[in-house]
């Protein structure tokens, strides 16, 4: 039997990242257990369980479990969530069952942002330290809802909302939201015309509203990376007053792309610069999550169906490059390229 060489002491504290691990399963046994994800605890709140109907490969039902038992974790299991009507709510509480275990409550598709404000002002009136989260779709939290949660802001209410950003109404059958990036095809914004898909210039980007607003934390966040995710929203629980997480969650089903591609899709949404990774608070962008290897948007855009007409007949539509400068603005306002050793 051979003796295996022991490792230097510089070797054995070597710092490892996440693309040396390759995963997030088999990785967590390499690192400390405080570097771990919440969900290789043994601790864990396991808020979002088994049970639940979402599709394969969905990267809102991944979002969900880490913030919320993250959220859990930072909150002691003191914790109270309001859902708004969306994807989230319908494969996770199909009546009379339930995934969820915590404190749950199903708002109106518009109103989350206010249901919540309202069960925080009662816990405290209670004398209670209960925390609350309000969480939903894009089109919940971008559209139908945006009156209520804009009005959370300005309040500056304790309230921490998530929206779950799978860049349309999923659930209803992938209609456009005002998340939809542009060129995209949906159910009413088809492959048609001179121009398929999303037209250029409409929506809004609700980060930097939530920004503009002054609220004391604002932070967007993708399930590419958990980690970050996690630590993002232990630091919002840890503020009091209005809070805004949005998270990056592919839709296989919405997107056209197969399920195992999820966390990629993700991962190349932030390394074209399409959906930057930043934080802000009272007003100011604090910090922002660097490329580590830009990519062209093209790489992002060719894994989905949604975008199949950019690339009819082999030739890239003109409209590729209008999204590729919108990565590139993105890139030069949040200065995305360079080092980053939190990556």
């Amino acid at each position: 039997m051979t003796d295996v060489p022991a490792l230097a002491p510089d070797e054995a504290q070597q710092k490892l990242k996440f693309y040396q691990k390759g995963t997030f399963t088999v990785g967590n046994r390499l690192i400390s257990e405080g570097e771990r994800s919440v969900q290789a605890s043994q601790a864990r709140s396991n808020a979002l369980t088994s049970g639940h109907r979402a599709c394969q490969g969905c990267g809102e039902a991944l979002g969900a479990r880490y913030a919320i038992d993250a959220a859990m974790r930072a909150s002691g299991n003191d914790l109270i969530a309001v859902n708004a009507t969306g994807c989230l709510e319908v494969f996770t509480t199909p009546y009379p069952e339930t995934s969820w275990q915590l404190p749950w409550l199903h708002s109106l598709f518009g109103n989350a942002a206010a249901v919540a404000t309202g069960v925080a002002a009662a816990m405290r009136v209670k004398g209670k330290k209960t925390r609350v989260i309000a969480q939903g779709g894009d089109g919940g939290t971008t559209d139908i809802g945006f009156q209520c949660l804009s009005g959370m802001f300005e309040r500056n209410d304790d309230v921490l909302y998530i929206c779950y950003d799978n860049e349309g109404y999923m659930n209803t059958g992938v209609q456009r939201s005002s998340a939809t990036p542009p060129a995209a095809r949906t159910a009413t914004t088809p492959a048609l015309g001179p121009e398929p898909g999303n037209v250029f210039g409409t929506g809004k980007f609700v980060p930097k509203i939530a920004v503009a607003h002054n609220i004391p934390y604002v932070a967007t966040a993708t399930v590419a990376d958990l980690h970050d995710l996690e630590r993002k929203v232990v630091k919002a629980m840890a503020i009091h007053g209005a809070r805004y997480i949005q998270i990056n969650v592919p839709c296989p089903l919405g997107w056209g792309a197969p399920s195992c591609d999820t966390i990629k899709l993700a991962r190349f949404a932030v390394e074209c610069g399409l959906y930057p990774i930043f934080e802000a608070e009272h007003g100011r962008v604090t910090h922002a999550r660097k490329i580590r290897k830009q990519i062209p948007v093209r790489e992002y855009l060719k894994l989905q169906k949604r975008y199949a007409h950019l690339f009819r007949g082999g030739v890239d539509d003109p409209r590729v490059a209008r999204i590729q400068a919108i990565c590139d603005a993105h890139i030069a306002e949040y200065g995305l390229l360079g080092d980053d050793e939190e990556v």
